[in-house]
């Protein structure tokens, strides 16, 4: 019998280990995004090459969990809640590493446009804006993991239609800078790329809170309606 309450104790610890290094991945990727919209809006060169050079730790932490997921899998032969706990780390921890990624391609971009001098567009007020409002939505995400709090995934999800449609703004916008002036296309094309790693983070961010509700409900709630998750939160 104490074997067998040593052997329990030891299972949870060793998922909430895992669980507390996913909000400590997740708290390293969401400042490599705040850090990286903030480089690009000032150029802040040694800035940038920090984000470049701490993607090595996104991606160690990614590996590490990942090997201790498959560890309990293997020791443990997890069912139910616990499974689906495994199951929504792995797939959060992928969706945070390329997170990380696209972090680090803003950074680069960033990067780029410093060292040609050309920060000093107003299009930048435009790509914070929907950086922001992605950053919220990876707040959200994060804090629903934490707390297991599926009230907030219906919130989300609608935050990334709204960062979708505010992506296309920002390109409709951008094309008319390159149509107004076409010495300006070559650095517009690299904010473009930036907009898109910034509509990406949104669509990870959405990722992440709808495995919350496959953990708590045990239901896949990826590619249904947003009117038909809220019904799934409510019952």
């Amino acid at each position: 019998m104490v074997n067998n309450e040593h052997t329990s104790k030891q299972y949870d610890v060793e998922l909430e280990s895992v669980r507390e290094r996913v909000l400590l991945m997740g708290e390293l990727v969401e400042k490599q995004v705040r850090f990286a919209i903030d480089a690009l809006s000032r150029g802040d060169i040694k800035q940038i090459d920090r984000i470049i050079a701490d993607d090595h730790r996104v991606n160690a932490l990614e590996v590490g969990i990942d090997e201790s997921c498959s560890q309990i899998i293997a020791r443990r032969q997890p069912t139910a809640n616990d499974l689906r706990m495994v199951m929504m780390v792995v797939k959060t921890i992928t969706d945070l590493e390329r997170i990380g990624d696209e972090a680090k391609k803003i950074a680069l971009t960033a990067k780029n446009l410093a060292q040609r001098k050309n920060l000093a567009l107003p299009r930048f007020d435009k790509i914070k804006h929907v950086a922001n409002l992605t950053l919220g939505m990876l707040r959200q995400s994060l804090d629903a993991f934490a707390k297991l709090d599926i009230s907030a995934v219906a919130q989300v999800v609608r935050q990334d239609e709204l960062v979708d449609e505010e992506f296309r703004t920002v390109m409709r916008y951008l094309v008319t800078l390159m149509m107004e002036d076409p010495r300006t296309i070559s650095s517009v094309l690299e904010i473009l790329f930036v907009a898109k790693a910034i509509e990406r983070i949104g669509d990870h961010a959405k990722n992440m809170s709808e495995y919350v509700i496959y953990m708590v409900k045990g239901r896949d709630v990826r590619h249904i309606s947003v009117e038909e998750i809220e019904r799934e939160v409510q019952r």
